[in-house]
Parts: C-alpha cells; structure tokens; sequence
C-alpha cells in the first residue's frame, strides 16, 4: 500500500462514489456542449438567410459537424457508463460495488482519468468554436481540440475493455461508437481545413507592380521570416517534446492494466525532422 502510486488523494473506498461523479460530470459536460452548439447554430439561422446562411454554414467553425461530434460523444458515454455497470456485476460476485473498485483501483482510476480527459476535450472544443466564431480565436485550435477528443475517447475504451467480456454486446456497442466519434472529428478538421483554404484563396498574391528592387527586397524579407519561422518551429517542436514527457509522468501512462497490476507505457518517440531546402536562385 505504501509503494503504490499516489495518483489519486481519496480512499480506496471513495472510488466507486468517484467513477459515479465523473461520469456524470461527464455526460453534464457533455449535454451543457450539445446545448451550446445548438445555441450558435439556432443564432446563426436568425442572423442569416438564404445565399448568406449557406455560405455561414459552410465556412469554419462548421456547426453541423460540431453538433454531430458531440452527439456521437454522447451516445459513446453513455454506452460506456452501461458497460462499467455491466463489468461491475459480473466482476463483484459476493463482494460490494465499492469493494470492487477497490479491489481494482488501477483500473479504476484509468477509468476516472479517461472520464475527465472526454469531459474535458468536449469543452475546450466548444470555447474554441466560439472564439473562432466571435474572431478571437485560431482555426488550428478546432483541429487540435478535435485530435483531443478523438483521442481521449480512445482512451476511455481502451480502459473499458481491459475488464470487459470479449463477447459482450456492450463492449461492441462501445468501440462502433468510438469509430463513429473518430469519422465525426475527422469531418471537424476536414470542414476547418476546407474553410481555411477558402479564406487564404481570397487574399491572393499579386507582385506584377513591383519593380526589380522591390521584388529583390521582398524576396529577402521572405527568406528571413522563413528561417524565424523554422528556428521557432523547432524550438516549439522540442517544447511539445518535453511537455509530453511531463504529462506521461504525472498521468502515468500504462498500456496494460490487469488485475491491480500496471505495465509502463514507454515514452513517445519524436521523430527527426529535417528542415526543407530553401529554394536557390538560378
């Protein structure tokens, strides 16, 4: 009991009432989301019409595919809330709901963890769809955000089936919904993304005024800013480096979890990237 890791600051016994809280915390999270997103589609219709409701409909953060990712969010929670019940009364025999949880702490706070990380994401999807819509915020949010949750919910199933019969119909409700939440987030990025390039599309580059020098001098200012760009792309790049690192520390990232006993996921690899070659002059 002393070497154990002290992941969470409750008693063992506390365990069961946490996971209950979590997950309905969760799907609270969940359904204040569904009702947000429900809001800027229902103002968009009332500020827009025809031609230019269209277009707003289109143009990122895309409503319709938010409001899809989250009702395939929910529909996921709740398949998984049936399924932790069902692990739970097949698993207990004679001993009690909170016995049983103690019993299987590691698993139980793998559950815990990956609740929050799906309630989480859910909401940081949705501010960042407002910012983008009020013009206070960065489109690339909405991708990283929609990379979150498709990943935290992955989570969420990877921690249910660790304790899940393989031929229960729960378990194969769960991982169908965890595909359809990965389609739905896909559709997110690929509508941003699609709004993006239209948006960079309308600012096209034009240098048939410039002079010789003119055109000598931007070219150098360009290659400068390249270079900036590069340098702090790859200071950045070190910087996610080291804060993943951080993170698989204090979460404890484990890629087995059976019967109380947990293996160490071993740390991600970063990948070497080279710098592209500048373009030369002829």
């Amino acid at each position: 009991q002393e070497l154990r890791p002290k992941s969470l600051d409750i008693k063992q016994e506390e365990l069961g009432d946490m996971v209950e809280k979590e997950m309905a915390s969760t799907s609270e999270a969940i359904e204040d989301a569904v009702r947000r997103i429900e809001e800027m589609m229902s103002q968009a219709r009332n500020e827009s019409s025809g031609v230019k409701l269209e277009v707003n409909e289109r143009s990122p953060p895309n409503t319709k595919t938010c409001f899809s990712l989250f009702q395939a969010i929910r529909l996921l929670v709740m398949t998984s809330t049936n399924l932790q019940k069902e692990i739970v009364e097949s698993g207990r025999g004679a001993a009690t709901t909170q016995e049983f949880y103690a019993k299987n702490s590691r698993w139980t706070e793998g559950l815990i963890s990956a609740s929050k990380a799906v309630g989480w994401g859910a909401t940081q999807l949705v501010e960042s769809a407002d910012r983008v819509v009020l013009h206070t915020g960065k489109y690339e949010e909405l991708i990283v955000c929609s990379h979150e949750i498709a990943a935290s919910t992955a989570q969420l199933v990877a921690a249910s089936k660790v304790k899940a019969e393989k031929s229960s119909r729960n378990l194969g409700r769960l991982q169908e919904c965890s595909r359809n939440v990965n389609e739905m987030a896909a559709n997110v990025v690929a509508s941003t993304k699609s709004g993006q390039e239209q948006i960079e599309e309308k600012d096209t580059m034009d240098f048939s005024g410039m002079s010789l020098i003119k055109l000598k001098k931007e070219e150098m200012e360009t290659q400068v800013k390249v270079l900036e760009l590069e340098k702090r792309l790859e200071g950045e790049r070190v910087r996610l480096g080291e804060l993943r690192k951080q993170h698989y520390a204090l979460a404890g990232a484990y890629d087995a979890v059976e019967d109380g006993e947990a293996k160490p996921a071993p740390a991600p690899r970063r990948a070497v990237l080279k710098k592209p070659p500048l373009a030369q002059k002829p």
